[in-house]
């Protein structure tokens, strides 16, 4: 599992471009040139890995667009020790920026596939989330809730109401709504039970699945 003084170059013209496209945030910006975006893709695209580009990966998941990552990432205004909850490890890379960001991070994916593969790589590249786990991100994970932000990486109808129930008061959700084509979206928890919303431009996610047992 190499990382190269040439894949630091391509990370740092990474991060330029991910800047030219209106990324502000140093931290995440130091982050994206931190990870090695190659060791979490198949070999055969390690030629592309620092395009600003999904890719396909185990489970007919992506991993997603480095601006997507940093997009997200960005609108949860990460601070150290923040409590972290991801819907949907997929690949790992997007938990890997937000332990770079000094987050606590608590991750679920319900592809029992891709929860293998990440689960064990993770490690290896001496990354901590502070919790993993298969299981169905409509649900969360309410025994390590409240959480200070949530962030969801796959598409969805409707945000599900046990991940604002596990939101702390004045923390963020960011979750991209929709079915064919995503509105992201950010809600900020103002009270027990007042949100405020914001709609921030349309991507394209895998869809965000649920247990039907």
């Amino acid at each position: 599992m190499k990382d190269t003084a040439k894949h630091q170059g391509l990370r740092n013209q990474l991060a330029k471009l991910l800047e030219e496209k209106g990324i502000t945030d140093s931290a995440v910006l130091a982050a994206i040139r931190k990870i090695p975006r190659h060791l979490f893709l198949n070999s055969s695209f390690e030629d592309f890995a620092y395009q600003d580009k999904a890719f396909p990966i185990a489970a007919g998941q992506t991993i997603s667009q480095p601006y997507t990552v940093a997009y997200q990432t960005q609108l949860l205004q990460v601070k150290k020790e923040d409590k972290i909850l991801e819907i949907g490890t997929g690949s790992g890379y997007q938990t890997a920026v937000l332990v770079a960001l000094g987050a606590k991070v608590y991750t679920v994916e319900r592809q029992n596939e891709l929860f293998k593969i990440t689960s064990a790589l993770l490690p290896k590249l001496r990354i901590q989330p502070k919790h993993m786990s298969f299981g169905d991100g409509y649900k969360g994970l309410p025994n390590h809730a409240p959480f200070d932000s949530i962030i969801v990486t796959a598409g969805a109808p409707i945000i599900p109401k046990p991940l604002m129930a596990q939101l702390k008061i004045g923390g963020r959700l960011v979750i991209p709504l929709g079915e064919e084509e995503q509105v992201m979206t950010m809600l900020i928890r103002k009270n027990a039970t007042q949100f405020e919303k914001h709609e921030l431009g349309e991507f394209r996610f895998v869809p965000l699945l649920e247990d039907k047992n």
